[in-house]
């Protein structure tokens, strides 16, 4: 298969189970925020479906297909640090899988949303229920989401932009196209 603009090869990156996790979650979120007021029991359900999925996407980040696995996106600070730096100078390399900025986003949206429905939970125990704090806590980390989301739009966007590449299509279909060879 080739990118009909390019004709450069399209492999297989996203796996299905990493493209419906990202979608559900995308979906979830948005049903969470429009019950977190009037349908308490819907929006308690939506979280715990939330909650569901992360667990597996921590393991499938363990054991799945070879661009969902942590190892192969998670880098360190000076890694994403030097990635955003040659992105502010345009020179950073495109990535098949995520790059550094995008492998520390999912840690960043991973571990907010891990917060929020672990607060969320707490919040219906005998230990912690009307507890004003964890109430603090899960809509700060609630609305920390909707932050990092815009965020992760933004850079999808100047990414796709950039690399000429749409990058929303290739979360739907679970193809990218090969990177460039260059030539010295």
């Amino acid at each position: 298969m080739t990118d009909s603009r390019t004709q450069a090869p399209a492999v297989r990156v996203w796996d299905p189970f990493v493209r419906i996790f990202h979608w559900s979650q995308a979906a979830l979120i948005a049903a969470a925020w429009l019950t977190a007021d009037d349908w308490k029991a819907v929006h308690e359900r939506v979280g715990y479906t939330i909650a569901a999925l992360v667990a597996l996407r921590l393991v499938w980040g363990v054991v799945g297909t070879r661009h969902a696995r942590f190892r192969d996106f998670v880098r360190g600070p000076r890694a994403v640090l030097g990635y955003l730096a040659d992105l502010a100078r345009g020179r950073e390399r495109r990535y098949l899988g995520h790059n550094p900025a995008g492998g520390a986003m999912i840690v960043a949206l991973l571990a907010t949303v891990a917060v929020t429905t672990l607060t969320g939970w707490l919040q219906t125990t005998d230990a912690f229920w009307g507890d004003e704090l964890m109430e603090d806590i899960h809509k700060g980390a609630a609305t920390l989401i909707l932050v990092l989301v815009a965020f992760h739009l933004g850079g999808v966007l100047y990414e796709s932009l950039r690399h000429r590449e749409n990058l929303v299509a290739a979360m739907i279909h679970g193809r990218k196209r090969l990177p460039e060879i260059r030539k010295p």
